[in-house]
């Protein structure tokens, strides 16, 4: 080393640089983190801002409500309005067009088939009866020609008549009255359907009451007239039929003939139905409905009927449109205080039982406040989206919106940065919260704490950034899931029921990225460390740790075996093993900036302490501490860290140095003696104060620091054995921490007797394994040599 560099390191040791906080910054740091003054602030702020979030401002405006579902909280009118009702309207038009009478129309097509077969059948027995004079028997060829003519009469139609009736018809007289009497029969067919005849699936109805309407040509307006059921057209007919000088026997052989020719011809006409439908439709004036203020438009515990839903969304519209949507409405301001107060003090009770330590911590409350806060936020924001126009004139997509609210945004990070049983009363927290943001909705609650559950679960102990993703996601499936339940339940429409699934997943996605994002930032404000941020800094290619493995390989190999011995006795007493083995890689970086002081990395066997006093040499030694408070502050090391390198040595004694300087002080021209020589000097000498030969501290404040601070002891004395057994190593063990309980190193410690010893058993395990001696091989002769020996 130049002279110039060892007067640098000289003037620098001396000066016994530490840390840049002032005694004023720590007071003040101190204050801010224990005072109750800060914690009753940080109450106050809390429940102020819930209360104001929750409350402030709500109106049903933005209630998300669907037809079918059932209604969570009441609603009533803010103010008195008017609206023009589809529903109602709908409904009027419908009993209105049951009362319009159908139109009906007369067919005579069947009439006239059945004239002309009649006709034909007349001229026909006109023919018979020339060629068969009256009187011939008609039991050979003339009955078969009747048969023949009954047959044809009847094919031609829904005919039946026989051969006895159309004989009979021979009987009631010549050609010219048979023609007298079909002529008359006809002309009463003629007038019957003229009338209209109805049969009795159709008559029923129409006797009853119901008018039957007539068209008579296209154009005229249908007027209504009596018509004839079946029954009474026979009865018209027989009795018409039934004229004197006709036989009996053909009186009835006639009319069974001319009932053939009585059918119903009142036919319902859709065409002019419908249409007078719609002129009776266009006269009809739309329903009005008058609201009055105070009106209920939805009970809570009923579902929301077609009619409720179209006077809410018209209530709403009102209110967006005349300004008035701030009316009071919803929880009295008085008692979303008292739910606000209850909540908070429940959480502060849960706390107090489950982690003490938070509740003694300012920052860990001021955390826990911010993001509760925070999220309670974006819920509400994501809430106020319901009083855009887009969602107040489309209801289903305004139901989207609660599963938009990124519930688990803060248990998750709670769960990161504390623990899990903090994030899950801070998951019901939020959860109560937005179920009554959203109208004291209880299946919103349910649904979201379910979730945010899950979220917790899938992040415990979560050290890649990627399942702290991966967990969000599984959130967001979860509200998913369940929100395909409740919409079967409430017959959510699918097209609905895809976007709430949709808005869940996508939640879930966007929650996990924006966790990830914010973590560095509330790990830097709060001064908390994440496990993922840890499980980076083991890199070992660390800018950090691959400058000390270069410029100061002992103290990286020192840094290792600390590390593990660390690792494995804070796992044992219920530490962080992850921290540990993280603040014990870095707790002896400052020894980079002059490695050669440093006994583990002199590897030519030049001492460059024999060139400086007893008191330079231990500035020099105490000052890795300092410098390596500013190597971790200029890499942004975690607070963690940064505290144990300051704390690794506690107030300790630069034992070698002070034996060094007391061994001087009683013979000044002596030769300072080996260290062997100096171990078993006296601690202490009057004559020589002691605290320019202390680390300044502090010491160990949490159970990683004093870990680390006994392995860092344990490692460096255990290198001055010859050979590493049970007993030897025990020893070793208990003296080291003996003599730190002794100097009340760890009085500051939260570390038990019963700690100490698994501490004691884990280093003595772990040292054993790592000092363990290997079998001797024996030398393996040159092929040179071998050769040369078979030679000779």
């Amino acid at each position: 080393m130049s002279v110039k560099n060892q007067w640098k390191l000289l003037v620098g040791g001396l000066s016994a640089r530490r840390p840049s906080t002032s005694p004023a910054h720590s007071a003040a740091r101190e204050f801010l983190e224990r005072s109750r003054l800060v914690a009753a602030l940080i109450f106050i702020v809390t429940v102020v801002a819930i209360v104001l979030i929750s409350s402030a401002g709500m109106t049903s405006l933005r209630l998300p409500v669907l037809p079918g579902q059932t209604a969570t909280v009441r609603v009533a009118a803010a103010a008195p309005f008017t609206y023009v009702s589809d529903e109602k309207t709908a409904a009027a038009r419908e009993q209105f067009l049951n009362r319009v009478p159908p139109i009906y129309r007369l067919e005579f097509a069947a009439l006239r088939e059945f004239e002309a077969a009649a006709r034909d059948l007349l001229t026909r027995l006109a023919q018979f009866e020339a060629t068969h004079p009256p009187g011939a028997p008609l039991f050979t060829s003339p009955r078969s020609e009747l048969a023949q003519l009954s047959a044809a009469f009847n094919a031609r139609g829904d005919n039946h008549t026989s051969v006895e009736d159309l004989a009979a018809l021979l009987a009631a007289g010549d050609a010219r009255t048979r023609a007298a009497i079909f002529d008359t029969g006809l002309s009463v067919l003629r007038e019957l359907h003229a009338e209209g005849i109805h049969d009795a699936a159709l008559g029923n109805s129409v006797l009853g009451g119901v008018t039957v309407f007539q068209i008579a040509t296209p154009g005229n307006v249908p007027a209504p007239r009596p018509v004839h059921s079946l029954e009474d057209a026979l009865t018209i007919l027989r009795v018409s039929l039934a004229t004197e000088g006709v036989p009996r026997p053909s009186a009835q052989a006639l009319f069974r003939f001319f009932r053939n020719g009585v059918t119903a011809n009142v036919v319902f006409d859709r065409v002019a139905t419908q249409r007078r439908e719609a002129e009776a439709a266009r006269a009809l004036q739309p329903v009005s409905v008058n609201v009055t203020r105070g009106q209920t438009i939805i009970e809570a515990g009923e579902r929301v009927t077609p009619e409720q839903y179209e006077m809410f969304a018209a209530h709403r519209r009102y209110l967006m449109e005349h300004g008035d949507a701030e009316l009071n409405e919803g929880l009295a301001l008085f008692g979303r205080v008292l739910l606000v107060l209850a909540m908070v003090l429940a959480s502060i009770i849960y706390i107090r039982l489950e982690d003490p330590e938070t509740l003694r911590s300012n920052v860990r409350l001021g955390l826990l406040a911010l993001v509760v806060i925070l999220n309670l936020a974006l819920v509400r924001i994501v809430y106020a989206l319901g009083g855009a126009e887009f969602f107040v004139r489309d209801g289903s997509w305004a139901s989207t919106l609660p599963y938009v609210a990124p519930t688990a945004f803060a248990p998750l990070i709670v769960a990161i940065l504390i623990d899990a049983g903090s994030a899950i009363f801070m998951a019901l927290l939020i959860s109560i919260f937005t179920g009554v943001i959203y109208g004291n909705r209880l299946d919103l609650l349910v649904l979201t704490f379910l979730a945010s559950l899950v979220a917790i679960y899938f992040a415990r102990d979560a050290r890649r950034r990627g399942r702290v993703v991966r967990s969000a996601a599984a959130g967001g499936l979860t509200v998913a899931a369940f929100a395909a339940l409740i919409a079967f339940a409430d017959q959510t429409p699918l097209d609905t029921l895809a976007r709430q699934m949709a808005a869940g997943v996508l939640t879930g996605l966007f929650t996990g990225v924006a966790v990830v994002g914010l973590l560095p930032v509330l790990e830097s404000l709060f001064k908390r460390t994440t496990d993922i941020t840890l499980l980076e800094l083991t890199d070992y290619n660390h800018p950090l740790l691959r400058r000390m493995q270069l410029e100061a390989p002992g103290t990286y190999h020192h840094s290792l075996v600390v590390a593990q011995l660390a690792e494995n006795a804070s796992n044992a007493i219920g530490a962080n093993p992850l921290l540990a083995r993280v603040c014990a890689l870095f707790h002896d970086i400052g020894k980079t900036a002059h490695p050669s002081y440093f006994t583990e990395n002199q590897r030519d066997g030049h001492n460059p302490h024999g060139d400086h006093t007893p008191a330079d040499s231990a500035q020099i030694i105490k000052r890795h501490v300092s410098d390596g408070v500013e190597l971790a502050a200029r890499h942004r090391l975690p607070r963690a860290v940064i505290d144990v390198i300051s704390q690794h040595h506690g107030t300790t004694l630069v034992r070698y140095f002070y034996e060094q300087a007391v061994t001087l002080s009683k013979a000044p021209f002596a030769l300072i003696p080996p260290r062997s020589q100096t171990d078993n000097l006296e601690s202490k000498n009057p004559s020589v104060p002691d605290a320019p030969f202390r680390y300044d501290g502090p010491r160990p404040q949490f159970k990683e620091s004093a870990v680390i601070s006994l392995a860092d002891g344990v490692e460096a004395a255990s290198r001055s054995l010859r050979s590493a057994d049970a007993a030897q190593l025990t020893a070793l063990i208990d003296k080291i921490v003996l003599d730190r309980i002794a100097e009340k190193q760890l009085d500051e410690a939260p570390l038990t007797f019963e700690d100490i010893a698994r501490i004691k058993n884990s280093f003595q395990f772990t040292l054993l394994n790592m000092l363990h001696a290997r079998v001797a091989y024996p030398a393996i002769e040159s092929p040179a040599r071998i050769q040369k020996s078979d030679v000779s």
